[in-house]
């Protein structure tokens, strides 16, 4: 089970946390996608399991982190500099695969969703 959660609404340049909880975000590879309305859903980020690799969309290269607290059994997106363009319903999910290159931005490689979580930037 996978729970996503930490949205709401910001100003441009502004940051927020989402955090993936459950017992599977410590024992799979996590990836965060997002999905605006009228649009594909998408390929954010991804932390594969220990030892940890990360991913990043180009769209947010030096703006977002993701990272993994296995004793809390949470993975993290920090989100700095937002921008409009970043509003979407953000979605995590757990792959039993160590997904490389850009495989990673493949939803079908993804067994498990958790719902999603609302983030809206907007002055």
């Amino acid at each position: 089970q996978l729970q996503a959660y930490g949205g709401g609404q910001v100003q441009p340049g502004g940051s927020l946390r989402l955090s993936c909880a459950g017992s599977g975000a410590t024992s799979n590879a996590i990836g965060w996608f997002r999905q605006a309305p009228g649009k594909e859903r998408e390929g954010v980020s991804y932390i594969s399991r220990t030892p940890p690799s990360t991913y990043y969309a180009d769209s947010v290269k030096g703006r977002f982190t993701i990272s993994r607290d296995v004793a809390k059994n949470t993975v993290y997106l920090q989100m700095d500099s937002l921008k409009p363009e970043d509003t979407a319903v953000y979605y995590c999910a757990a792959s039993r695969y160590w997904l490389d290159g850009d495989v990673w931005q493949t939803t079908g490689e993804y067994h498990h969703w958790g719902q999603g979580t609302l983030v809206t930037v907007s002055s």
